[in-house]
């Protein structure tokens, strides 16, 4: 396990490996502890996580039983992403534990990795690349047709930051803008000019459907077998937000069955496990969850996490936090 420089105080446990610059602020203060390479087993981590008075929590499930172990010392869960459905958010309610995310550092680049994905898809550049390096010859004006995407139409599924980040990409390219959501978001029409629609009207007339929800019972397979019918064979399909809210057994038999001209995903049901029908598919440009893989991200997140650990072990109520009541009785 790899250990920190600051032994003074704060005894903070890093559930998976992050870039050294993420961990530079935390490491001024506290003494910060990254689970190795590969990650621990469940014994393992029950052990890890006891007498820490932090945990900066990326990937790694903490159920009931983990923040049980944690609970006699620990005062905050920092979430390093925007999502935290890997959190028992009411086990550490419980336990007076609060718990905090990220989103003002995700917007940006996961915008920017979703239009790549699209641009990828419709262009067919997978292909494109894997023939150019393969040196084969019979280069013409037949080979690898995509889709055009200027001024086509993008059903945009959710309204909130990131949504909004590739509306604004999106209207560079003249595109068509469609939304759906839970209700009408003004704000959101306002700085986008995009149409509310209901999930059925923009599934059907949309060139492109991108997902940016979070992970709910209500989103849960929110694209499925009966949602994919509904799309047209030439559509696009990108899911940079949570793997579960689309069926990839539903997915890979619409691919197979020409039925969806293609999808880009950087997120998957079952991380890191990813169906094989998905990675056999020429029609699919696959991403390793790596949505704010660029240094501005990466580092801004790991400083913002740092904030919010010093924060808590000053005994106020960090920023960004999901649960503030947590605290009242411990």
């Amino acid at each position: 396990m790899e250990h920190g420089r600051n032994e003074d105080r704060g005894n903070v446990y890093v559930t998976r490996k992050l870039i050294d610059e993420a961990l530079a602020e935390l490491r001024t203060r506290c003494r910060v502890d990254v689970a190795p390479q590969g990650g621990l087993d469940r014994t393992g981590v029950l052990e890890a996580v006891r007498g820490r008075e932090a945990i900066l929590a990326s990937y790694l499930k903490l159920d009931a039983e983990i923040v049980a172990a944690m609970a006699p010392t620990c005062r905050i869960i920092a979430c390093y992403g925007v999502g935290y459905d890997h959190v028992d958010v009411d086990a550490a309610t419980r336990h007076g534990i609060w718990v905090t995310h990220n989103p003002g550092f995700v917007t940006e680049d996961t915008a920017d990795l979703a239009f790549a994905l699209l641009m990828g898809v419709a262009r067919r550049l997978r292909e494109s690349d894997g023939f150019v390096r393969s040196g084969r010859g019979g280069w013409g004006p037949t080979l690898y047709t995509g889709v055009r995407v200027y001024g086509k139409t993008l059903g945009i599924v959710g309204s909130g930051r990131i949504a909004t980040a590739l509306a604004l990409r999106a209207r560079g390219f003249a595109m068509r803008l469609l939304y759906t959501s839970r209700r009408r978001n003004e704000e959101f029409e306002r700085l986008t000019g995009a149409t509310y629609a209901a999930k059925e009207e923009l599934l059907r007339t949309s060139d492109f459907v991108s997902l940016h929800v979070p992970l709910t019972e209500e989103t849960r397979h929110w694209i499925g077998a009966a949602e994919l019918a509904m799309m047209r064979p030439s559509a696009v399909l990108v899911n940079t937000a949570r793997g579960p809210v689309v069926d990839e057994r539903a997915l890979v038999a619409a691919l197979a069955e020409g039925r969806l001209a293609g999808a880009g995903l950087d997120v998957f049901e079952r991380e890191p496990e990813v169906h094989e029908g998905l990675k056999a598919s020429d029609r699919v440009l696959l991403c390793p969850h790596n949505g704010t893989a660029t240094m501005e991200a990466r580092v801004g997140m790991g400083a913002s996490c740092a904030e919010k650990i010093f924060a808590a072990l000053d005994g106020r109520v960090p920023p960004n936090c999901l649960n503030p009541e947590a605290r009242a009785g411990k």
